[in-house]
């Protein structure tokens, strides 16, 4: 049948049309289809079964148009995928990840160019790109041409206002958006109705993060208004606006109605005592919630001191941040009864809350009732030793043990023993910071025995800086038994500022070991000072050595610049 185009009159679409065929009177035969085509086969015979010529140059036309239209989707095809391969990315028809790329301003026109040919687009990340702001709605224009987005990343991007008016225009064109992250654009703030006024609900939204967007409590108070929309929401992130505070009855009343969250991160948002009693009666509506980061909120203590009952009811929670918010001593009492309720609790980070010290052991040797824990950062709590053994006492009971963070806790110093047999059953142990710990030449060489009987076997990252009174002999024997962390990557044993001191014959020791470490690739060892003998080592050392990373740093780089090596 002949077929050609033509405009449909009223939208101006071009759509399909199939002509009936015509008799050799040129009228439009009628009837039953089977009865057409027997009258055309006739019709041709009579004609000496030649197509007649319309039809013939009508489908060598389409042929040509199509033919055409492979070789321009070839030819974009293969500029897309030479412009990914120059900014070392893979082309993926469902993901177009440009972040951190240096985009300019001739690569926001190639992308621009690239959407039309990528219909089942799905994510799109060009976060980190300065080049962005104020060239966004050059691509905003084209949403409606990746209508299937689910995942769209603008962080840090210097977005400007009309900017993110464009943006709050584009996701209006993609109802599949799923992900959203806006983090590190100050330009946000004041202007997050413009942005999200599309989402309604029934929204698909599941993750939003507006990390340090300079939100305003208004805008705050438009995000708690917006929350019982978002029925799918699952991470929700506000973390460094601190007028967000401000607006927190607002936000905590939002909260109530998202009962699929599973991970808030409120960090640095300019929270206080009240704070915490306001957050606390939105927690009973939250059974989901896997993540709750409370940390670098130094107003907060305090506002613990009444048992915190409905933290409790946080049963699949399995990571909670409190890092440096002040806790006072009746805060670590009021949580020693609720925190070893979290059973299924994986990460605990009270570090930085110096009250810690003198008020914690009851919460710590209850610790032991957290037989998921995988992370325990406690640095920079100003431990002592009652406190540090009722730790130790309690660590044993961690199998799954991962990362421990010491460091900053001068009482750890000549009593790293209490740990022994903690250290021989983490069997899962990748992580261990005793940074500033005041550790002696006892410490190190326990420690060097322990890793000889292969009980770190699994430790990817060990830092010993900053302890500088460990004598030669106990360098020496940790530089012997390195050898045996064969999975260890990074190693820090550098001094403190202004302590600059001499190699001993360790040095050597330490050089043959990362030559039997397949994995290390940072070595830290600043003001550490060498020998002219020790230098030619290193140099010998840096040539055969290149994955390695040798951070020598301080004064020394300056005069000696071979010594840092990448």
């Amino acid at each position: 049948m002949n077929q050609t185009r033509k405009k449909n009159s009223s939208n101006g679409e071009i759509c399909p049309r199939f002509d009936l065929p015509t008799n050799s009177s040129g009228v439009q035969n009628s009837g039953p289809p089977k009865l057409q085509a027997k009258k055309e086969n006739e019709d041709l015979k009579t004609a000496g079964s030649q197509p007649r010529e319309g039809w013939q140059k009508t489908a060598t036309l389409d042929t040509a148009e199509a033919l055409g239209s492979e070789m321009d989707l070839g030819s974009r095809t293969e500029k897309n995928d030479q412009f990914s391969q120059k900014l070392g990315k893979k082309a993926v028809d469902k993901c177009l990840d440009l972040n951190n790329c240096g985009l300019t301003a001739a690569d926001i026109g190639e992308v621009v160019s690239m959407l039309p040919f990528l219909p089942d687009l799905e994510e799109l990340d060009i976060s980190w790109n300065d080049s962005v702001g104020g060239t966004l709605h050059s691509i905003t224009h084209q949403m409606c041409l990746v209508s299937k987005l689910k995942i769209l990343r603008l962080g840090c991007c210097r977005l400007t206002t009309e900017d993110v008016q464009a943006i709050g225009e584009a996701l209006e064109a993609t109802p599949e958006l799923e992900e959203l992250n806006l983090s590190w654009n100050s330009k946000v703030g004041g202007n997050l109705p413009l942005v999200l006024h599309s989402f309604q609900k029934g929204s698909k939204i599941q993750k939003l993060e507006l990390v340090d967007c300079a939100l305003t409590s208004e805008d705050g108070a438009f995000v708690g208004q917006l929350l019982p929309k978002l029925q799918n929401l699952e991470v929700l992130d506000l973390s460094i606006n601190g007028s967000i505070g401000d607006s927190l009855d607002s936000v905590a009343q939002g909260l109530k109605s998202t009962s699929n969250l599973k991970v808030l991160k409120l960090h640095s948002c300019g929270l206080s005592q009240k704070s915490a009693k306001i957050l606390e009666a939105a927690f009973c509506y939250l059974g989901e919630l896997r993540k709750l980061d409370l940390s670098c909120n130094k107003e907060l203590g305090g506002g613990f001191e009444d048992t915190p009952a409905q933290l409790a009811m946080l049963t699949h929670l399995e990571v909670l941040d409190l890092h440096q918010c002040s806790l006072t001593t009746n805060d670590v009492v009021s949580l020693t009864q609720v925190i070893p309720l979290l059973s299924n609790l994986q990460e605990l980070d009270l570090s930085a809350n110096k009250k810690m010290g003198c008020s914690s052991d009851n919460l710590l040797s209850r610790l032991r009732f957290l037989p998921a824990l995988k992370s325990l950062l406690i640095n920079n709590c100003a431990l002592e030793r009652d406190t540090f053994t009722a730790l130790a006492e309690a660590s044993i009971h961690f199998p799954a043990l991962e990362i421990v963070n010491l460091s900053w806790n001068k009482c750890v110093g000549g009593n790293l023993k209490l740990l022994l047999e903690t250290l021989k059953l983490s069997t899962s142990l990748q992580v261990l910071r005793l940074s500033s710990c005041s550790l002696v030449t006892e410490d190190v060489a326990l420690l060097a025995s322990v890793i000889r009987m292969g009980h770190l076997a699994k430790l990817q990252k060990l830092d010993l800086s900053y302890n500088d009174s460990i004598c030669d002999t106990g360098w020496a024997a940790f530089c012997q038994s390195v050898p045996f962390l064969q999975e260890l990557a990074e190693l820090d044993i550098s001094r403190r500022p202004s302590h600059f001191r001499d190699c001993g014959p360790w040095f050597r020791h330490l050089l043959r070991a990362m030559t039997k470490l397949p994995a290390i690739t940072e070595i830290g060892m600043k003001r550490w000072t060498l020998s002219a003998a020790q230098e030619e080592e290193l140099r010998s050392f840096t040539q055969d050595q290149r994955g390695i990373h040798f951070d020598h740093g301080g004064a020394q780089e300056a005069e000696f610049p071979c010594l840092t090596k990448l």
